[in-house]
């Protein structure tokens, strides 16, 4: 059995016009007939690092009987001088998420793909789908660039819950997974199985937690003595309720 939510994931590949720069990840997400691009903000733009791409590829299907036949398609992060996608802010600070709207006319004709709505968005402390700390989750993505280059979908790492799920960590609008992630992995869905059967879901049975960011470290860690924390932040995806409302047009 196919699972459909590897037609919910892409890679992001950025460009300066046609110079090729970084590979990130991303996924689509649905509401009230819009689509959109997610992805990590700074794989739009990162600014101590100077990644100023001014337009992004992601690579669709077009042909459900024969995923090897794709088709890459470009979206321009600036219109009019303006950027196009809109990034997250919360009380404790900038949020490293970003959204921007796929215009559905410009698609390929037979285009294939699935996208999260509103009704997969896990939401802290609802109790509607309970996360324990310790659950575990999946990290779908494109590791260092890695992924099925014949049928052109993403691979998934084993996650767990490392951090109280209703509280958000330190403040900030994220929690911690324990996972074996890469450069790459940026804006990849974390999601959780869904176990209920809830019809809400249709042909996409996960629950989406959040939006893979950027892995942990400790500057006081002794590289030679000491292993990598193994410890990741990924945001809430409630972000995206407040980032898909009204005009996506502009910060």
């Amino acid at each position: 059995m196919f699972e459909t939510v590897l037609l919910a994931t892409s890679k992001v590949a950025t460009f300066v016009d046609g110079r090729p720069l970084t590979t990130g990840s991303g996924f689509f997400f649905e509401r009230d007939g819009r689509l959109f691009l997610v992805t990590s903000r700074h794989v739009f733009i990162d600014e101590p690092s100077q990644h100023l791409p001014n337009r992004v590829e992601v690579r669709l299907h077009v042909d459900a009987d024969n995923l090897a036949d794709c088709v890459d398609f470009s979206i321009p992060l600036y219109r009019d001088g303006r950027s196009a996608w809109r990034q997250g802010e919360d009380s404790a600070g900038p949020i490293d998420v970003a959204v921007i709207e796929i215009d559905r006319e410009a698609l390929p004709p037979n285009v294939v793909y699935h996208a999260f709505t509103p009704q997969h968005i896990c939401h802290p402390g609802d109790g509607v789908h309970p996360v324990e700390i310790g659950s575990p989750l999946l990290i779908l993505g494109f590791p260092l660039g890695f992924h099925d280059t014949l049928h052109h979908i993403a691979v998934a790492r084993q996650a767990i819950v490392a951090s109280s799920f209703d509280f958000r960590f330190q403040g900030r609008g994220y929690f911690l997974t324990d996972a074996r992630t890469h450069r790459g992995t940026s804006g990849s869905p974390v999601i959780m199985r869904d176990t209920s059967n809830d019809a809400a879901l249709g042909d996409l049975p996960w629950l989406l937690l959040g939006i893979h960011s950027a892995r942990l470290d400790m500057a006081t860690r002794d590289m030679s003595a000491d292993e990598a924390l193994g410890l990741n932040c990924a945001w809430y995806a409630d972000i995206l309720m407040t980032l898909t409302d009204g005009d996506v047009g502009a910060k």
